[in-house]
């Protein structure tokens, strides 16, 4: 019997083009990497607190290098859903976009195998509970007619219970929220495009005409706080597990 055929809810090629114009981006003094920044520091923290330290270590997707590694992985380059080295690292880390991949079972069944034993795994990227005013925005700016800008997130359930059947051993399954702060609509979709956080879905929709941007302008200002920004939040869900 042939293996179940993972639904091909992301475009493979336009992530992959998308994390590429995100790292050209950062070459950019001005643009955006707080995301970057705030994942690399809370998984520093954390191999800090477990004195973790590992002798062969594979890290994915981090662009600010504020992690270190033995083997470092761009995202887009890197597969996570094809199986690699087996038994090879003490560590592997996932910096913002595990997210975003078809088959994300399969994906951390990999990741397992590519642990030695007692190795670690640790991944962060946006869980549900992000980008609410993006999502509010983009439902009021399709008005009658929603379509389907915005890709599903995994929760910590969901997150449990995929690193379980993935095989891991003292999962811990944890988020926190990262609040920022815009004075304009197009400043949030500049730090989305800057950190690669931009749809990569294979369903069509319609285009962003410039009526549509017109109408989330207004959305968004309709938003303003009293000193005229908009908040918005990034849920940073983080899975950790041991083979």
């Amino acid at each position: 019997m042939s293996p179940p055929k993972v639904p091909q809810i992301f475009n493979r090629k336009a992530s992959s083009a998308k994390w590429a114009r995100a790292r050209a981006r950062q070459a950019d003094v001005n643009s955006a990497s707080y995301l970057y920044d705030a994942i690399a520091e809370d998984i520093a923290d954390r191999l800090g607190f477990m004195r973790f330290d590992a002798k062969n270590a594979l890290i994915v997707g981090d662009v600010t290098g504020g992690l270190g590694a033995s083997t470092s992985a761009h995202l887009g380059d890197f597969d996570e859903e094809t199986p690699g080295a087996f038994e090879e690292y003490d560590l592997i880390a996932h910096v913002l976009g595990l997210g975003t991949v078809n088959d994300l079972p399969g994906a951390l069944i990999h990741a397992r195998n590519g642990l030695k034993e007692g190795g670690l795994f640790v991944a962060a990227f946006p869980g549900a509970g992000s980008l609410p005013v993006l999502r509010q925005i983009a439902l009021e700016a399709d008005g009658e007619r929603p379509a389907a800008r915005m890709h599903p997130l995994v929760d910590s359930r969901a997150g449990t219970a995929l690193l379980e059947r993935a095989g891991f051993t003292r999962k811990v399954v944890d988020s926190f929220p990262l609040k920022v702060r815009f004075s304009s609509l197009s400043q949030l979709m500049s730090d989305l495009r800057d950190h690669g956080l931009t749809r990569s879905l294979t369903s069509p929709v319609p285009p962003l005409t410039h009526d549509w941007i017109g109408r989330a302008e207004a959305a968004f200002d309709g938003l303003r706080e009293d000193d005229g920004k908009v908040t918005e939040t990034f849920e940073i869900l983080v899975l950790t597990g041991w083979r």
